[in-house]
């Protein structure tokens, strides 16, 4: 793969970098900068969001019908890896754009292409994902949320588990068993459901930082109408895979851009830390475990590009992105961990502290990377994924 850009892609690159410094929210980035909270932050994400997509930069290769503007896909390569470097705030549809959107696009009808995609770009609808349940979190398979095929539609009563956004989300992409009558991957529906529709009660879970940003979603006889169901009645599973492979493929440019953003961070802190006239940065204990996270960084780096150039042949993601999410998290948990190494005592002091090292910025990142090895699949679970279907070694179970 040649790494340069074309004329073209520099010149896509360099307008992206000056409207990033251009409109970045004033004061964002800076010491002390703090998020709106409430209604208030969704506002802001929906504003951002807005001007990202009419600046023309949100639905990059999607069909121009549907609000996209059909440019090259290492466009949206770079989007991803200039919004990471430049730190900017996240569109507020993270679950639509790369989660739904993809999956209506590729196995939607044309009404739901049409009623849905555009809005997703916008940030005028959010979506969350409603597949993980208590008892079947990486084993999508087993859930239990029953769907009731009724006259024109589908009563659906279940409970789904960390879901995010859904205490804002307008739609769920939703995977429900309609069929408890044979193989349990042949009896699962995909569907879109509405998180506003009566019966659905959405309840927010407490995280270790202290920030709730998933949730459980309760569904008691919620009624999903027939033309919400995505692919056939009966085909959730491979829909459903649409879904994840696509989730997966979306990582990659953007985590691994925002870890070398972080990266950098930690060699300026090693450089400001020290005791006894002695830097952190000048300890070769030290600068051997920054030596090895650099390395980290760039062998991830390029395991994308080869998954990438891999997507541009083929124009389906493959299971190279679980390799992307598996190391991308445990190099995230290394990182954030060597952090407080490097903060010593200081280590113990978080957000709240007047002496906390950089505000505790560290302290939450480690404890928000707890979660970081469960969400779009645990590390168990990657392992085995990319051991059957990377490595080509027998299931194991």
């Amino acid at each position: 793969m040649d790494f340069r850009d074309t004329a073209e892609e520099a010149r896509f690159r360099s307008a992206l970098r000056r409207w990033l410094q251009e409109n970045l929210p004033e004061g964002w980035g800076s010491p002390g900068y703090q998020e709106p909270e409430g209604e208030a932050r969704v506002e802001f994400y929906r504003d951002w969001s807005r001007r990202l997509y009419e600046a023309g930069y949100v639905g990059l290769h999607w069909p121009k019908r549907y609000g996209g503007h059909e440019a090259p896909l290492t466009f949206q390569a770079i989007l991803l890896e200039e919004v990471g470097r430049a730190e900017a705030p996240e569109h507020i549809g993270v679950i639509g754009l790369g989660m739904a959107g993809p999956t209506i696009l590729a196995r939607g009808t044309e009404e739901q292409k049409e009623r849905f995609l555009r809005k997703i770009l916008t940030g005028e609808e959010v979506w969350c994902q409603g597949f993980s349940e208590p008892g079947a979190g990486s084993d999508l398979a087993s859930l239990q949320t029953k769907a009731v095929q009724t006259d024109g539609g589908f009563v659906v009563t279940g409970q789904k588990v960390w879901s995010s956004f859904a205490h804002i989300a307008d739609w769920s992409i939703l995977v429900a068993r309609s069929d408890d009558s044979g193989d349990k991957h042949a009896g699962l529906t995909y569907f879109l459901m509405d998180m506003h529709a009566p019966g659905v009660e959405v309840r927010p879970l407490r995280q270790i930082t202290g920030d709730a940003e998933f949730n459980e979603i309760f569904m008691d006889s919620v009624k999903i109408p027939a033309d919400r169901v995505v692919g056939e009645v009966g085909d959730g599973w491979s829909v459903a895979i649409t879904t994840l492979m696509n989730e997966r493929a979306n990582l990659g440019f953007a985590l691994t851009s925002r870890l070398d953003v972080a990266f950098r961070k930690l060699v300026t802190l090693a450089k400001a830390t020290g005791t006894n006239g002695t830097r952190a940065a000048d300890d070769p204990l030290v600068r051997d475990r920054l030596a090895s996270l650099w390395t980290d960084v760039q062998a991830l780096r390029f395991t994308n590009y080869r998954a990438f150039s891999s997507f541009l042949r083929t124009g389906v993601p493959g299971p190279e992105g679980s390799v992307a999410k598996l190391f991308w998290s445990e190099t995230n948990q290394r990182l954030t961990k060597t952090a407080l190494q490097i903060e010593g005592a200081f280590a113990m002091l978080g957000t709240g502290s007047d002496r906390a090292v950089e505000g505790g910025r560290w302290q939450n990142l480690q404890l928000r990377s707890r979660g970081n090895t469960i969400e779009a699949g645990t590390s168990e679970i990657l392992r085995n994924i990319i051991a059957e279907r990377v490595l080509g070694l027998p299931k194991s179970r």
